[in-house]
């Protein structure tokens, strides 16, 4: 706010204002020293001055020395105001004028010696600094030279303009500086300033207590991003006429706890990113007259202060990213002057309290990036004042009230990325008003309310992401002043039709259901900027020489329909993306050849056969950027014409030969999938560029290139997977390698592992299995603190997992899958390693944003990381990894030992195998904490004892495996234990129940010197009542039988079963003598 404030400031001096319109004219030097300053500037709006001018302060730019004729009254030019008794001139308002260049230290706007007023905000001064000469100005009133990209020191002289009431030297670019002695001179020579902004000025070097002796007249005082360090004078609350403290973003300032004046005049105090005290924040609600307050950055931790809900004056009250960290207080309906009102991003909890409905006044409310959960009040329909509400991502439930159709004053409503559900409701239609309009990412069905005359003054539209249906509403088509429309990822159907508003910019429309030809009307929006359509049942002939109609068009997205697009000729469209994925091309169309801005092009899953011709160089003029003809059916590659080429993918092809090697600008090469042979050439070191590589699945031999560990610096995403790579893995991975996926399975690789892998420090994925590597278990791998996937299953390693380090920093503390099968390891289960899995353990794990693991390119793309592993006894190849997967695979090894305890921490585990091992011991009763476990494993052991009936508890259990053991006694029943079948418990001759064959012999041991009902003791070791009960069981069951065989004979079905039951215990007694023996290898 600061910064621009004094635009306004003219009424504040009514002394400044002088008719220019009296009976002299302004002397022929003053109008030769204004034309010579013009001209001493180009006039240019700027970057700089549309943004902090047009944008930021909200005032309109224009080039006001356009009105500076030689020769005319200058007193009459824009911006220039005379003396009316003998047209001296007094004032000079270029703000936001377009000046642009180095303002030069001998101008001759120094030549006006009666200025009092001077405003060059909002130009472009091009870093140059400051002149000294500024100092000349002694009867200047008012000065401001805020945002206007002066650089450097702070002339002392400035200090000089003793008459100054009013200085604003604000930026927030902290490209001015000054130093103790020149802040001092300002701070005692101004001894009439009334107003001081100095916000974005490097005041590192200045202690605060320079500050101490301001003047009593001072109303404003803005310091706002300074980088102030220690304690802010306390006597600055004692100015009587202060109005205006602005100290925020000071984030080493502090405010001591103080006792605040009562009857204190401040009403705009900003306190945003500061270290404030909380008992100072406390003490708040003594500034009675307080109208606006910014707390913004602070850390509440205690919750929002009910001192502020004190502030009955208070108008603006904003506390964004504040960690306030707990549910607002009902007493915040006592704040009945509040007009806007922000607590965004600041981890707020719990419902929104139904006392809002209090503020009547308020016309701004942003509640959004918290945890507030609930409804959306209805009572929020009281507000009718509002013009302003946002509570985007949040937790809120449950329906969007009817009642919200009551706020006609509403301009801009933002509901998205909440959990709200059921229909929009029809009252929406009432909100004629509105601009902006966005619900997207909820859960929300039904059709939208439809009025052909709905939301005349709609700009923005974002419904993307429910599970809206039916016909697109007919006010889509006819508002008149839509600009972007998004209604993406819903289930609506029917056909677009005629659009009658030319208005349109953006329109995104894929994964629908929409079907039909696209409607004419399209080719007639000149202002089209972005169509997407993709990934619905849209059907016709386009001609694609349509799109050169629209002349704005930049983005176009058809993939994923059945339309045909032709085109005999080539085309003008001036696109820069072109997305024409699954749209049954058989051949490079012939369009692409004039579209010569084009950055990004998607050809992927067609069917074009053949090689890419020749003149495809000539796409995008040399720019092309992107290019993916991924999935079709090209067979010959002989070079990458692209200079400019950034993100290539050929993956998924026919391609045979030598691998090409694509230009040095390379970010993103995905060759997969292919049948490319031979070694890779050494000119692949020339990509200093690459960050995603994936060569996965060719036919590609030879050593792994040395250079792949000095590309390391740059390389991100590195997948040689499924080639024939012999030799080591290189040893060079340098210091600051950036790698994070490193993927080298299934090839011929030896040798020990590269200690140098420790110098990516980044590196999530590792997964080198199916090779021959033959060494001893990298304990040091334990310390790369971001590892969350590690894979060497299937090598030749061995020894022990026992970490023979003291050191008690945790092991793969962030691992999520963790497979050493298939190997040789020896020794017990790695006790300390599973206690150091802390983020299986759940403690205090951080939800990933995303739903798989991968890596992000300069094109926005995902790039999955993928793994080959063993889940409910199936091999999978996973192209993508669930960030919530959590395995252990230790299978087929030579471990010994019992089962730890301390495995039943694991409780985000979902898959755990142990098998063909020799462990032994009891099944712990831990493993029944693991409550998210889906498959374990524990076949071909030697574990004894009883299956724990805790088992039977695991809720998502679907994969059970404990054959080959020397389990005994009944197996666990009920729950998911009823879907698993005779084969999840063979070859363990000690276990009965179902489903085995063998039954129980229930047994209840009575306590010792217990009676029996009638008096006697009984040495019998089991009650009368299981004897009943077995007794009962049995002769049901054999007359049955009985019954069945008098009636059919001898049934078949019985014979089968006695027979199949000889046959088992046949096979079970051949396989106990080669169990030793058996091993398996995935």
């Amino acid at each position: 706010m600061a910064p621009y404030l004094f635009l306004c400031l003219f009424p504040f001096f009514p002394h400044l204002y002088a008719s220019s319109s009296g009976s002299h004219s302004c002397s022929h030097h003053e109008a030769a020293s204004l034309i010579q300053f013009k001209n001493s500037f180009s006039i240019t709006q700027t970057d700089h001055a549309a943004l902090y001018c047009d944008e930021i302060a909200g005032h309109k730019s224009y080039p006001k020395t356009n009105s500076w004729k030689e020769g005319t009254d200058c007193c009459s030019w824009d911006g220039v105001t005379c003396d009316h008794l003998n047209a001296h001139v007094i004032a000079l308002d270029l703000s936001c004028s377009w000046l642009y260049g180095n303002f030069p230290s001998n101008t001759t706007l120094f030549l006006l010696p009666h200025l009092q007023k001077l405003n060059l905000a909002y130009n472009d001064f091009n870093h140059s600094k400051i002149p000294s000469e500024f100092g000349r100005f002694t009867s200047l009133f008012y000065l401001n030279l805020s945002n206007t990209l002066f650089a450097g020191e702070v002339p002392s002289q400035v200090s000089h303009l003793s008459k100054l009431v009013s200085l604003d030297l604000s930026f927030w670019a902290n490209v001015l500086t000054i130093d103790k002695h020149a802040l001092e001179g300002l701070v005692h020579n101004l001894t009439e300033v009334r107003h001081l902004f100095l916000d974005g000025m490097d005041m590192s070097s200045v202690n605060a207590h320079v500050f101490m002796n301001l003047s009593s007249s001072l109303r404003s005082l803005s310091l706002a991003g300074c980088d102030l360090q220690g304690k802010f004078p306390k006597n600055i609350f004692d100015l009587p006429n202060l109005n205006l403290l602005n100290l925020g973003g000071n984030q080493n300032l502090n405010l001591d706890p103080l006792k605040l004046n009562r009857s204190s005049n401040l009403e705009h105090l900003d306190l945003s990113s500061m270290s404030s005290s909380t008992e100072f924040i406390d003490s708040v609600d003594d500034l009675q007259a307080l109208k606006y307050l910014d707390l913004s950055g602070n850390s509440l931790v205690q919750g929002l202060p009910v001192s502020i809900t004190n502030l009955s004056s208070l108008e603006q009250l904003i506390i964004s990213g504040a960690n306030i960290f707990g549910e607002l207080p009902d007493s915040m309906g006592n704040l009945v002057s509040l007009k806007f009102l922000v607590l965004s991003q600041s981890n707020l909890s719990g419902p929104v309290p139904r006392s809002v409905r209090n503020l009547l006044q308020l016309t701004h409310l942003d509640l959004s990036q918290n945890q507030l959960s609930g409804e959306i009040p209805s009572s929020s329909g009281n507000l009718l004042q509002l013009t302003y509400l946002d509570l985007w991502q949040n937790q809120l439930r449950g329906q969007i009230p009817r009642s919200l159709g009551n706020l006609l004053q509403l301009t801009h409503l933002e509901l998205g990325w909440n959990k709200l559900s059921g229909q929009i409701p029809l009252s929406i239609l009432n909100l004629t008003q509105l601009e902006y309009l966005a619900i997207y990412n909820n859960s929300l069905k039904g059709s939208i309310p439809d009025e052909v005359t709905a939301f005349p003054n709609l700009i923005y539209l974002d419904l993307y992401d429910n599970f809206l249906n039916g016909t697109l509403p007919s006010w889509l088509y006819t508002a008149p002043s839509l600009k972007d429309r998004d209604l993406s990822q819903n289930q609506f159907s029917g056909h677009i039709k005629e659009f009658q508003s030319k208005s349109l910019e953006y329109l995104y429309l894929n994964n629908n259901k929409l079907q039909g030809p696209l409607p004419s009307s399209i080719f007639q929006l000149l202002n089209l900027t972005e169509l997407v359509l993709s990934s619905n049942n849209l059907s016709g002939v386009i001609e694609f020489r349509m799109f050169s109609n629209l002349p704005n068009l930049e983005l176009l997205d058809l993939s994923y329909n059945s339309l045909s697009l032709t085109s005999n000729t080539t085309s003008t469209v001036n696109l820069a993306s072109l997305f024409l994925s699954s749209c049954n091309l058989t051949e490079f169309p012939q369009f692409l050849k004039g579209l010569k801005s084009l950055k990004s092009l998607d050809l992927s899953y067609n069917r074009i056969e053949g090689k890419i011709p020749q003149w495809m160089q000539e796409v995008g003029n040399g720019f092309l950027a992107y290019l993916n003809v991924s999935h079709n059916s090209l067979a010959e590659v002989e070079h990458f014409p692209w200079k400019n080429i950034e993100a290539l993918d050929l993956s998924s092809n026919l391609i045979r030969g030598n691998l090409p090697i694509p230009a040095s600008k390379i970010s993103v090469f995905l060759i997969s999938n292919n049948s490319f042979n031979g070694e890779v050439s050494s000119l692949i070191c020339n990509l200093t560029s690459l960050r995603i590589l994936d060569l996965s699945h060719n036919n590609l031999s030879g050593t792994i290139p040395q250079c792949f560990g000095n590309l390391s610096n740059s390389l991100e995403f590195l997948n040689l997977k499924k080639n024939k790579f012999y030799g080591t893995i290189p040893p060079t991975f340098a210091k600051g390698c950036q790698l994070s996926d490193f993927n080298l399975n299934g090839n011929l690789l030896e040798g020990p592992l590269t200690p140098s892998i420790l110098n990516c420090n980044g590196l999530e994925v590792l997964d080198l299995g199916n090779n021959k590597i033959n060494d001893t278990f990298p304990h040091w791998l334990g310390s790369l603190p971001q590892l969350q996937v590690l894979v060497l299953k299937s090598n030749h390693m061995r020894g022990s997992l026992r970490a023979n380090s003291s050191k008690s920093s945790p092991f793969f503390s962030k691992i999520q899958i963790f497979d050493l099968s298939s190997n040789y390891f020896s020794g017990p289960l790695p006790v300390r390693y599973i206690n150091s899995f802390n983020a299986i353990i759940n403690l205090k794990k951080k939800g990933s944003a995303r739903p798989y693991m991968g890596v992000q390119d300069f094109t926005g793309g995902f790039y999955t990381y993928s793994i080959g592993i063993v889940m409910k006894g199936q091999y999978m190849e996973l192209v993508k990894i669930f960030t919530m997967w959590m395995i252990i695979d230790l299978s087929n090894n030579q471990f010994e030992g019992g089962i730890p305890k301390v495995i039943g921490k694991l409780n985000l585990l979902k898959g755990l195998n142990l098998s063909h091992n020799n462990l032994n011991g009891g099944i712990p009763t831990s493993i029944g904490n693991l409550t998210s476990l889906e498959w374990l494993d524990l076949s071909s052991n030697r574990l004894s004892g009883t299956i724990p009936n805790r088992l039977a508890d695991l809720p998502f259990l679907s994969s059970l495996n404990v054959s080959e053991n020397q389990l005994h006694g009944q197996i666990p029943q009920g729950k998911q234990f009823n879907t698993f079948g005779n084969d999840s418990y063979e070859a363990n001759k000690g276990l009965c129940g179902c489903p085995v064959s063998k039954g129980c012999n229930i047994i209840e041991p009575a306590p010792p010197n217990v009676l029996e009902k009638d008096g006697s003791k009984s040495n019998i070791p089991f009650g009368w009542k299981v004897v009943l009960i077995g007794y009962g069981c049995g002769v049901v069951f054999g007359m049955s039988v009985g019954y069945v065989v008098f009636q059919t004979g001898k049934p078949k079905w019985l014979v089968n079963l006695v027979e199949n039951q000889q046959e088992m215990r046949r096979r079970r007694m051949s396989k106990k003598g080669h169990r030793s023996n058996r091993r398996r290898r995935i």
